[in-house]
């Protein structure tokens, strides 16, 4: 059974597939400029959309040579701690619980954390 396993060739070994007969697809290379001057080209399909911002080396958003920053698209605020507590709990209930907590405190049934 050993002799009939990749007999000839080796682990890792080049691919057998040639590249003849295949085209690349048509590309249309794109300049973008962040706000440091840094230039990127960017080969991109000739069918594809091409976004007017890219992540640029530095981290900054690229703009498209010669297109206008698009309109940023509003999104929701973070929601807070308290935010989501507000979803679980009122106002009310909530200063019900401080109450007993701050009572329990006072009391000495409970004790307070101290930080070192």
């Amino acid at each position: 059974m050993a002799d009939r396993s990749l007999r000839g060739t080796r682990l890792g070994a080049a691919s057998l597939e040639s590249d003849t007969g295949v085209e690349p697809a048509p590309r249309q290379m794109r300049e973008y400029v962040c706000s440091n001057e840094h230039r990127t080209v960017v080969p991109l399909s000739m069918e594809a959309d091409v976004p007017a911002l890219w992540e640029c080396r530095c981290g900054e958003q690229a703009l498209l040579r010669d297109a206008s920053r698009p309109e940023e698209k509003a999104g929701k605020p973070p929601r807070t701690h308290w935010d989501m507590l507000l979803e679980r709990r009122s106002v009310g209930d909530l200063q019900v619980l401080l109450d007993e907590r701050l009572e329990l405190l006072r009391s000495g049934m409970l004790h307070a954390k101290r930080s070192a």
